[in-house]
């Protein structure tokens, strides 16, 4: 079927402007037209299903996109509660550390004094304390003091011993926040892949639908091309015929001057393929419906002698052969030919009083009587017969 269309398209694009002959425009038939409308409306259906399928991709892709922003969310959320978490058992097991640290450091200072005691409470069969220089009263005032400290040491045993019983508790329960946290971030880093994952396989889908709809959409506008150009040269060959009709019924004589003898050059300076190449630019202004301004040359605007200096530096004219004169001094600076022997590319030349100071217009023959002209501010650039425009001189211009 893609065969099919792609052929038919082909040999409705082989009507184009780019293959027919400069000098008169081709006629398409209807039935062409009607074939270049029928390939435009299926390559039409088509984006348009297409079209369709792109924006419920898109829609997807948004859908999709949220969710996954929304589980990046809750993985950063539960980022920042694992950092919390890890910090609070850091710091439960500093705490059962230090704890665990006063309560050996205790039991330390307990031995130390039983070991004391021990060596004082062996010596009291010894007689030697007893005539020290101090006397008894001093051995047992140290061994009262050593008790003291004992039973203070052993109360403050017991509360380490509860501090870190309680700190190990709290260590506990941290680590084990800690964990669960862990698992929890696990999970939602997982959700989160997922959501990412269906993202970007979505995102690829819409891509290769774009891509599809891209193609679709370049075929639709070639086909639109197609049709409307084969519709405009219709109608261009149709006002072709209606002005070459009216140019032949025309007796041309009635409206020439008589030849009073206006001299210019006494040779041409382009090839037939030169005047060709300026016909072709002229005939795009005009197909291109660009406007008629006063004083301009182009490319988006031009007047009459404007669009002859224009057309002809496109076909390869430059200084200091060609430049931009009046249409009055370009048909002293061209050689003199007789209306019948104009050939496409010349010049023609209108006159109020048929002198060449009262020239006030100049236009490119386009054949079969016909030409190119940027006529005036209302009519724009035209495609018209020679004979339209009261004044046409008896003699053309050959650039």
């Amino acid at each position: 079927m893609k065969k099919l269309k792609a052929i038919s398209l082909a040999a409705i694009l082989g009507l184009s402007i780019s293959s027919v002959p400069a000098l008169a425009a081709p006629k398409p038939t209807l039935a062409q037209i009607e074939a270049a409308k029928k390939v435009e409306a299926e390559k039409k259906k088509a984006a348009d299903a297409q079209a369709k399928k792109l924006a419920e991709a898109n829609q997807n892709l948004r859908t999709l996109t949220a969710k996954a922003n929304a589980a990046t969310a809750l993985y950063r959320k539960a980022q920042e509660e694992l950092a919390v978490a890890t910090k609070m058992a850091n710091a439960a097991a500093k705490h059962a550390a230090e704890t665990a640290e006063s309560v050996a450091d205790a039991h330390k200072t307990i031995g130390r004094l039983a070991a004391n005691a021990y060596i004082l409470g062996g010596n009291m069969s010894d007689i030697a304390p007893l005539l020290s220089s101090n006397g008894p009263q001093d051995l047992i005032d140290q061994i009262s003091t050593l008790g003291t400290l004992g039973a203070q040491n052993s109360v403050a045993l017991e509360r380490f011993k509860i501090a870190e019983a309680a700190a190990i508790k709290a260590k506990k329960v941290a680590d084990d926040a800690k964990a669960a946290q862990i698992i929890a971030t696990e999970k939602v880093e997982a959700a989160k892949k997922v959501a990412d994952d269906a993202k970007e396989e979505q995102a690829k889908e819409v891509a290769k639908l774009q891509k599809v709809q891209d193609e679709l959409m370049r075929q639709l506008n070639s086909a639109r091309k197609v049709r409307t150009t084969l519709e405009q040269q219709r109608q261009l060959a149709l006002l072709e015929e209606s002005q070459a009709n009216t140019a032949a019924q025309t007796d041309g004589q009635r409206s020439v001057w008589s030849d009073l003898g206006f001299k210019g050059r006494a040779t041409s300076r382009t090839t037939q393929a030169q005047r060709d190449k300026a016909v072709a630019f002229a005939k795009a202004q005009v197909l291109a419906r660009k406007p008629y301004v006063w004083g301009s040359e182009g490319p988006n605007t031009f007047d009459c002698s404007g669009l002859v200096y224009a057309a002809y530096r496109s076909a390869g004219l430059g200084w200091p052969n060609w430049d931009r004169l009046n249409s009055a001094l370009y048909s002293t600076y061209t050689m003199h030919v007789s209306l019948k022997e104009l050939v496409p590319g010349d010049l023609l030349f209108y006159s109020y009083k048929g002198t060449v100071s009262t020239i006030h217009h100049i236009t490119i023959y386009a054949g079969d009587g016909m030409m190119w002209e940027a006529n005036s501010k209302g009519r724009g650039l035209l495609y018209s017969n020679i004979y339209s425009i009261k004044g046409l001189m008896p003699f053309g211009g050959r650039v």
